[in-house]
C-alpha cells in the first residue's frame, strides 16, 4: 500500500511532527509528543499510539514500559499539516509518567501554578525496575 499520505505531513527541519493525544471519549487532552515519520506510521498500522522520544532519541511505544498503552481510535491532521491529533482509548486511564490522567494537570492561578489532578498511581508503581 502507498506511503504518499505520510508526505501530506510538513516534517520540522529535524524531521518531527507535533502530536496531541485527547480521549476519544471525554475530548480532554491528555499529552503532547513528537512523531517522526516512522512512528507515525507505526500508530497507523499497530493502532496503538508510537512516539518519538526527543531525549531518549529513539521510538517509543506508549505504555510499553507502564502497560498505558493508547489505543487509537482516529488519526487527523491540521490544516497547515504540521500537527497530528489523535483520538484514543487510554488503557489504564494515565497518560502521564507522573501518575496523572492528563500531563496538563498544572492551572495557572494568581500568577502561580498549582497542580490539580491527583496522583492516581504512584510512579513508583508504574515504573517498577
Amino acid at each position: 500500500m502507498s506511503e504518499a499520505w505520510l508526505n501530506r505531513v510538513n516534517w520540522s527541519a529535524d524531521g518531527l511532527v507535533t502530536a496531541i493525544a485527547q480521549d476519544a471519549a471525554s475530548g480532554r487532552v491528555l499529552m503532547v509528543a513528537w512523531m517522526d515519520r516512522e512512528a507515525l506510521k507505526l500508530t497507523w498500522q499497530k493502532g496503538e499510539a508510537v512516539y518519538w522520544s526527543r531525549s531518549r532519541k529513539k521510538l517509543w511505544h506508549k505504555g510499553e514500559e507502564s502497560g498505558h498503552f493508547q489505543k487509537v481510535k482516529e488519526i487527523r491532521l491540521d490544516c497547515d499539516g504540521d500537527a497530528i491529533l489523535l483520538q484514543i482509548e487510554q488503557q489504564g486511564g494515565i497518560a502521564c509518567h507522573t501518575g496523572r490522567e492528563s500531563c496538563f494537570y498544572s492551572r495557572l492561578e494568581k500568577g502561580q501554578w498549582v497542580e490539580t489532578d491527583a496522583v492516581l498511581k504512584s510512579p513508583e508503581v508504574i515504573y517498577k525496575s
